[in-house]
């Protein structure tokens, strides 16, 4: 049940961030990344690497607190998870 709860937590955190990340550009608090993905369409890739960022530092904690065995599958299926709603919810994608 425990590692039911992490998942959906981590999931609900990294779709946050990739949320947020993604509309921040827009709002001029940070410089936008982007790729143009066709003809007036753009990815703003800022909101998948923060998810990323954020990712890395839980690895970080779990390894810090040698718990790397049982922090990486429910980390990884969180983000992974979150990675295809993000995208399938049009994340990043603009525009212009």
């Amino acid at each position: 049940m425990k590692r039911v709860l992490s998942v959906v937590f981590q999931f609900i955190l990294y779709l946050v961030v990739f949320g947020i990340g993604s509309l921040l550009p827009g709002a001029n608090v940070l410089p936008t990344w982007s790729i143009s993905t066709g003809p007036g369409r753009l990815f703003v890739y800022d909101g998948l690497l923060l998810m990323l960022l954020i990712y890395v530092v839980i690895l970080l904690i779990a390894a810090a607190r040698k718990r790397i065995n049982i922090t990486f599958p429910n980390a990884t299926i969180a983000l992974v998870l979150a990675l295809i709603i993000g995208l399938l919810m049009k994340f990043g994608f603009k525009s212009v």
